[in-house]
């Protein structure tokens, strides 16, 4: 049978399963003994199987019986635990954060625990993305972006400057920046010119020498210099985090300046932001002053 049978059925069958009384299934449900019973036969009739033995005053579940209360009744727990976590009062108060991969992998998740020991009242879900231009519109509190701050109908609020450095394995002897043209240099798609960006400003000519990977993400550009594939420019911030987080990485040159920012992203006809939304801005604000000053 391919279709489902009346949820309300399902509802019935499954408190009666645990109460084996009509009566008390229908002061459970707030309907008549007469409805419940009626849901019964009209399961059983769906099913073409009797769910329960009738004796005088009292019921008995078929050994069917048993084995389909098990998974209704696991069923409906199921439908009721999703529905009170994504739509209950907890969800109302739930804080969604939305960034890069790279962003929430090398910095957001390393300062969030601070965040939640400040306010542990306030559930947090995190939401990654890879491309800026792939994102959905799903409802988020704090949306942050890496990028020059232009994006068409959207307002953005400068978070913090960045800088660029190579990494390289732990233990790896450090080759100068003149060396780095002969070294195996990854690059990350999007941000292809960053060697060149690193090369230029030490005076460097870059290599014309294809690079022999290329990653889509800053998490597996990383994954690839710490197997000793060659190495990367990253974000100094994410560089850091990552060797404090015990990535076996190590910084393998001085950084420069790099020209894209972190952004608060919001769209011009967006609401007011949220209690919660407005208390982590503040707080994210303030660490990375911090970091900053450091």
């Amino acid at each position: 049978m391919d279709r489902l049978p009346n949820p309300s059925w399902l509802r019935s069958f499954e408190a009666a399963a645990r109460h084996l009384n009509f009566t008390a299934t229908a002061q459970e449900l707030g309907l008549t003994q007469t409805a419940v019973s009626l849901h019964i036969r009209s399961l059983e009739a769906e099913l073409g199987q009797p769910l329960f033995t009738r004796q005088a005053r009292r019921l008995e579940l078929t050994e069917l019986g048993q084995s389909y209360a098990l998974t209704v009744r696991r069923a409906l727990s199921d439908i009721t635990l999703s529905t009170n976590s994504l739509f209950g009062p907890a969800s109302q108060q739930t804080l969604t954060i939305r960034a890069a991969i790279s962003t929430m992998t090398y910095w957001l998740a390393a300062e969030l625990p601070e965040f939640a020991s400040q306010h542990p009242d306030i559930p947090v879900r995190l939401v990654t993305h890879i491309w800026n231009d792939t994102m959905g519109s799903s409802d988020v509190d704090i949306d942050i972006r890496l990028g020059y701050g232009d994006w068409p109908g959207l307002r953005a609020e400068k978070l913090s400057d960045e800088f660029l450095v190579p990494v390289c394995r732990s233990g790896t002897t450090a080759p100068s920046k003149a060396e780095f043209r002969e070294s195996p240099l990854i690059h990350i798609l999007g941000y292809e010119d960053n060697w060149a960006r690193y090369f230029e400003a030490h005076g460097i000519h870059q290599p014309e020498l294809q690079s022999q990977y290329s990653a889509d993400t800053t998490v597996t550009a990383l994954q690839l210099v710490m197997a000793g594939a060659g190495y990367a420019t990253i974000l100094e911030r994410f560089a850091r985090n990552a060797i404090a987080q015990g990535a076996p990485l190590q910084i393998a040159g001085p950084p420069i300046p790099f020209a894209q920012s972190h952004y608060l992203i919001r769209s011009d006809g967006a609401t007011r932001p949220t209690a919660s939304a407005r208390l982590f801005e503040t707080w994210l604000q303030e660490r990375i002053k911090a970091d900053a000053a450091d």
